[in-house]
This record gives structure tokens, sequence and C-alpha cells, in this order.
């Protein structure tokens, strides 16, 4: 059976062509919506936060209205709608969406006017209308966004048909028109205006828009040139980074693998060319790392030439959070498990802080699938190995405070890890980086991960790492001092250290050290293909 859904105008859904009842329940509605679109795995309490976020019983709540989309969506030989314990997605693959055939369509380069005039009208009628939630903060933040998104779409459709070869001038300007009215602060509709006033011989309406939009993005505090060409002439259209993060993110692809215990493990890949697996370390979310200050840019580089692996820690992120084992050698085996199950055989493996530990004894282990090995902010040894009484007490305080402050909405007791993790992070990147704890783990597992770290001691195996290797660290780095880079590079046979200037334990993706790690990474992997 065909099911199509339509997110433009009002929310419907058809099977093989009729129209499906779908349930009276906006909240209902708008979770099916939700689940379309995302098309990927999400936490049952992050569902009840974004949907139910009330003084009633979320849980049961979101149990109902999954019981009304079940039978919408699944067919006698198709189980689309998939939810455990802990997560729940809808399988989209066979399922014909509008906007996202729409975006699709715009991939294709040579739309004839008709095509484009077409999408043009569809993308006129209001995304989900009717089904905004105004006591949900969470989903109405996601439904602009989504709105927002329809626009950008009209943007690319409106930018095109004023430019288009087959139009005539003055018909081109109409469009230009249309284009600068739905983005007023986007430069390349502001200078498509002028640049179409300017051939058509409208000198006097040239000369008053141009003055209206220097003021109008003087005021807003944006950059423009009324002189500067259009994007069409110049050719070099600039990179819009959040859209190439929502493509990266839906086009990545999540799946699960379960270890030998029986916890699932949750990886993503997405990319062509050479892999690279990168170790997980606390505190990752496959889903929300792509709007992170501090992953996002790295992602982003890697997954442009290579095929990127990453996966989420137990307890962490779409992984079980409800695990009876979370040990270093549970992160170890856990490795092996994502690496057989997505069938690389010769890989870059990548170690971030306590990742590093976990890729160095892996790297030990499986030399012959190690292609080349790249450690960033590790450490060989964890704080309670050869700790004096006073730091093992002051580790252990913070730890208690971690498991009495961790899921408060005070952040207060998250700030001494946001802190010492970006010392020179802004209010904004802090703040983020606060919720972002939230989101991808308990209380209780943050404190038996910090627990496990104390105790990680791969010194011995350093000597017995046979792979290239290069140890990157910052050289301000106020959580694991570079010292302990150091003596990683040193004991490692032939292995390279790239210090950088950065006194984060984590890289902001606004730092210049960002872009010096993404140069020596390609470098080193460059070198010893």
């Amino acid at each position: 059976m065909g099911i199509t859904i339509q997110l433009l105008g009002e929310l419907t859904v058809y099977r093989d062509g009729d129209r499906v009842s779908l349930p009276r329940s906006k909240r209902t509605r708008a979770l099916l919506a939700f689940l379309a679109l995302a098309a990927r795995p999400h936490r049952r309490d992050r569902l009840c936060e974004i949907f139910w976020e009330l003084p009633d019983d979320p849980r049961a709540s979101l149990r109902w209205s999954l019981s009304k989309i079940r039978p919408i969506v699944n067919t006698p030989d198709i189980n689309r709608l998939i939810a455990d314990r802990e997560r729940v997605s809808l399988d989209t693959d066979d399922i014909l969406i509008d906007i996202r055939s729409i975006a699709c369509q715009l991939e294709t380069p040579d739309l004839s006017v008709d095509d484009l005039k077409a999408i043009n009208s569809e993308l006129k009628e209001p995304f989900l209308e009717g089904i905004d939630l105004p006591d949900q903060e969470l989903f109405q933040q996601w439904l602009l966004a989504e709105r927002e998104e329809v626009g950008r779409l009209r943007g690319k459709i409106l930018s095109r048909l004023s430019s288009h070869p087959e139009i005539s001038p003055p018909e081109q300007l109409r469009w230009a028109r249309y284009w600068e009215s739905l983005e007023p602060y986007n430069s390349l509709a502001a200078t498509q205006l002028l640049t179409k006033l300017e051939r058509m011989g409208l000198t006097q309406e040239l000369a008053r828009i141009r003055s209206q939009l220097a003021e109008r993005f003087r005021k807003a505090g944006i950059a423009w040139s009324p002189c500067a060409p259009a994007e069409e002439e110049s050719g070099l259209p600039p990179v819009n980074e959040q859209l190439l993060e929502r493509k990266l993110l839906t086009s990545q692809k999540i799946e699960f693998c379960t270890a030998a215990d029986g916890a699932r493990i949750a990886y993503a890949t997405i990319g062509k060319g050479a892999p690279i697996v990168k170790a997980a370390n606390w505190l990752s979310h496959l889903e929300y790392d792509w709007d992170s200050p501090i992953w996002s840019p790295l992602f982003r580089e890697l997954s442009l030439d290579h095929r990127f692996i990453r996966y989420d820690e137990r307890g962490n992120g779409l992984s079980d959070w409800d695990v009876d084992n979370i040990t270093f050698e549970s992160f170890v085996t856990d490795l092996e498990t994502v690496v057989d199950a997505c069938g690389v055989d010769k890989f870059t493996l990548l170690g971030i802080s306590q990742g590093a530990a976990v890729s160095i004894e892996y790297a030990v282990r499986y030399p012959e699938k190690v292609k080349q090995l790249i450690l960033f902010g590790g450490y060989a040894a964890g704080w309670r190995i050869g700790a004096t009484e006073s730091v093992v007490k002051e580790r252990e305080a913070v730890m208690t405070l971690t498991k009495v402050g961790w899921g408060q909405d005070n952040p207060a007791y998250r700030q001494i890890f946001s802190s010492t993790f970006m010392p020179s992070a802004n209010a904004n990147e802090l703040a983020w980086f606060n919720e972002f704890q939230r989101l991808t783990t308990s209380p209780e597992n943050a404190v038996r991960f910090l627990s496990v770290f104390g105790s990680i001691d791969v010194r011995d195996q350093l000597r017995r790492v046979t792979v290239p290797t290069l140890v990157i660290h910052s050289l301000g780095d106020q959580r694991i001092s570079v010292k302990s880079a150091c003596d990683i590079a040193s004991s490692i046979p032939n292995a390279s250290f790239v210090g950088l200037e950065s006194d984060g334990h984590l890289l902001l993706g606004r730092e210049s050290a960002s872009s010096v790690f993404v140069e020596e990474v390609r470098k080193f992997i460059s070198n010893n293909k």
C-alpha cells in the first residue's frame, strides 16, 4: 500500500489514493507530522517534553497518541512506526512526503519555468495549517523553524525565476520583487532586485530602492553593499551553514546494533570515501550534535570526503540508557560491535577525550583494522591513577553535585563542567552546552561515567601501538593537561604531536584552532594513505 503525507496546508494522509481519517487530537496529529518529517529515532522522554509539558502523565499520553498513529501508517505487511521502551521513530523510506519531494525536486538544475511556478504555488500553502501548540514551546520552535525552511525553499524558487533565461526581463523583475519581499534581509535578493531595476533602466526607482535597502541592512547590522554582484553573476553563492547542517542531519543514516550484553548502540553513517570511525566519548547525541557549536563544524568537514561513522556511548544519546554495565571494557567492545555492524575493514580511528583511551586499546587489539590513529584531548590514565587524597575528595564531591543537580533546570551544577570544557565560550554557547548535557544522559549515568573515567589506565598499551598516530591537544586545556598528551605522544612509537592555541578541552567551531585541527587531520590522513 502506498502512503502519502501532505504537510503543506492541512495535514492530510492518503493510503492508495484514499484519504485517511486522522485523530481529532491536535497533539497526536502534530506528533505524526513531527515523526514523519524528522524520520529518525527520538527518545520517549524527549517527545514527552516536546508535546506534553503538562502536569498530567505525559508517558501515558504519548502511548495513547502512538496507538492512534499506528493504524494510520502501518499496514498488514509493514510496521513503519517503530517504538520500544526508550525510542520512537517512523520509517518513511516508502512514504511520499510533499515537502521532502519538493526539496528533492529543487536539486534538479534545469527545471522548466512551468515546473518552478507550480512548485511556488504549492509552497504558498501554510505549513501544517492549524496545528500550532501555543503552550508547547519546544514544538513551536520546531514548527517555526520548519515554516522558515519552507520560506527558504520558496526563496530558491523565486531566485531561479528572477534569472531564468526563458523569462522576459520585465517578468524577471517581477519575480525579483517577490523574492525581495519574501526575504527582506537576504542580501542576494536585494542585489538581484537592484540588478534587474538597473537593466530595465528604471533609474529613479533604482535610486529610491537602493537607499531603502541600504538603510534596512544598516539598521539590522547586516553588512551589505548595493554594488555587490548578484549570486547569479558572481557564480559563487555563499555557503549557508544552517542549511548545510540541516541537510547533513537529514542525510545521515541512524541504525542500531546490539552489544554482547544486549545493550543497543545507536550509530550513524554519512558521506562517501575512505572511512573514519569516531570512538564514542561522553556527551554525544547523533541528532543534536549537528546543532553543536563544538562538533558540527568538525563533523561537516570530515563527512565531505569520507564515510564518517560515529555512535553514541551506552547510557548516552540515542543508545540504551538503562544498562547494567558501564565500564571501560564495555566502551571498547561497543566500538568493536559498531565496526563489525558497519563492515569496515581498514579505517582511520578518531578518539576524543576518554575516547582516545578506547581508541588506543582498540588499535592494540586490532592493528590490522586501524589504518591510522588520531587522538585529541586524550589521556592514558584517569583522575584516580596516582591521585592525592585531596584530588580524590574533590572529584567525588563533583560527582555528588552531579547526581543532585544534573536534571534540574538551574544549570549551576552543569556549569562546573561546561566552564572547564570550554572556558572561552560565550553565554549562548555555554547555555547550549548546559542544555545539551541534560539531553544526552541521566544524572545517574553522568555519575557512573565520571567514576569509570577516573579508573582508565592504558599506559602500558601505548608502546604496543603500531599504527601511524597523530596526537593533538589544546595547549591551554583546563580539563586535561597538555602533559597528558605529551606523555601519550612520547610513549607511542613514532607518534606526531600538534599543539593548538586554545584553552578548550572541546574546540568551538568559531575558533581558529578548529580550522587548524581539521587541516592537521587532513594532512595526516593524506600523508599516511
